[in-house]
């Protein structure tokens, strides 16, 4: 079922949000929630559109989110352009991420509102960013953590100035794989929690370890974001089955789909624990 509500945003508990770039990996992420019976978010940035489109990317996700024995929300990922957020809730998402964490302070408030003006006019929740994040949503490479930090008061003013349902912060994540171990700053996510009136997100969670997973848990986070992991698991497959496939496409698929499938189980399973 589609979740369309911010019911699925709960203190406590982090629902995982998944990247998806083709069929085979909403196929896998849907198949490791209805496994687990937990919900679930397909999310896709407009660099997850650029190979199939996002029309096709969206329609998949849509239905896959529809025929779920579960709650499967379908998000708009890291977009600065409100014409993409318009044309994403035409198709019928149920909630987007502006990302207005490259501007001032003034200016992040001022796009945010905007757009939530309209999300939430169009029934989608809205979620923002406010710090920055070292590293590639697509590409993992050798980022390390920014200075630029969230500050606890500034995300209390930024989310009771612009009404946004979430908020991504940053402390001490980054996108991607590192070379460097990367450790998450949890006082000041507790810090920020403990002032900020609206549940914070975490991007940048594929490789953190477990512990500084569920604290961040434990802090405030109820949403984070996952792409690294499925992603090389997903290439893993066809790398290593591809010289026995031959040219069965099909069995190709089903090794691919599986193997993304245990990692967004583990992952759900771990933030839902």
């Amino acid at each position: 079922m589609l979740a369309t509500g911010t019911d699925i945003l709960r203190r406590g508990y982090a629902i995982a949000a998944i990247t998806t770039y083709t069929l085979e990996s909403t196929r896998a992420i849907v198949l490791a929630a209805e496994r687990l019976e937990q919900p679930v978010i397909l999310q896709a940035g407009a660099s997850s559109y650029g190979a199939v489109g996002r029309e096709g990317l969206a329609a998949a996700a849509l239905a896959a989110a529809r025929a779920s024995s579960v709650p499967v929300g379908v998000h708009l990922d890291h977009c600065r352009d409100p014409e993409e957020i318009d044309a994403c809730l035409a198709l019928g998402y149920s909630s987007v991420m502006i990302d207005g964490s490259h501007l001032s302070f003034e200016e992040n408030v001022a796009l945010t509102r905007s757009v939530v003006s309209r999300a939430h006019a169009a029934g989608a929740w809205v979620e923002a960013e406010l710090g920055a994040l070292a590293g590639d949503e697509d590409v993992s490479g050798d980022a390390a953590a920014g200075a630029e930090m969230t500050d606890p008061d500034q995300a209390a003013e930024f989310a009771s100035s612009t009404g946004v349902d979430a908020l991504a912060v940053a402390v001490g994540n980054v996108h991607g794989f590192t070379t460097e171990p990367v450790r998450l700053d949890l006082e000041r996510l507790r810090a920020i929690a403990a002032v900020c009136p609206v549940p914070l997100v975490l991007h940048g969670a594929s490789g953190l370890p477990e512990d500084d997973l569920r604290g961040a848990v434990a802090a405030g986070v109820v949403k984070v974001n996952i792409n690294a992991e499925l992603r090389r698991a997903h290439l893993s497959a066809l790398a290593a089955g591809l010289d026995a496939a031959g040219d069965d496409v099909r069995g190709l698929q089903k090794q691919a789909i599986a193997a993304m499938t245990e990692v967004a189980a583990e992952k759900i399973a771990l933030l839902s624990s």
